[in-house]
């Protein structure tokens, strides 16, 4: 039996936490590690559920919002940046997978 994991959480945590584990420790492969795990994780689901495009699609939308987030920051400020960036990939995450389930 499978069972349909919601990715949108795991992506907006992976970003919201990536950076959360970054600020806290100052060092960044361990940020690295959070947002990979739950890209991975996340990843994992869509294969899964969606097929190989919407896969690739939301990956890309997930290292889009991580790399967005840099220059957005100094416009808004760091954590209004990270969670916009956690709330349009999880918006993503939702949109073309997540609901089907």
């Amino acid at each position: 039996m499978s069972t349909t994991v919601p990715t949108a959480p795991i992506v907006a945590a992976g970003l919201v936490g990536g950076f959360a584990v970054g600020r806290a420790t100052k060092q960044r492969t361990l940020a690295g590690v959070v947002l990979a795990g739950a890209g991975v994780a996340a990843g994992t689901q869509w294969a899964k559920t969606s097929g190989p495009a919407t896969t690739a699609a939301l990956t890309a939308t997930y290292l889009a919002a991580f790399g967005l987030s840099h220059p957005l920051a100094k416009k808004i400020g760091a954590w209004p940046s990270v969670f916009t960036a956690a709330a349009a990939s999880a918006a993503a995450a939702w949109v073309f997978n997540d609901r089907r389930g």
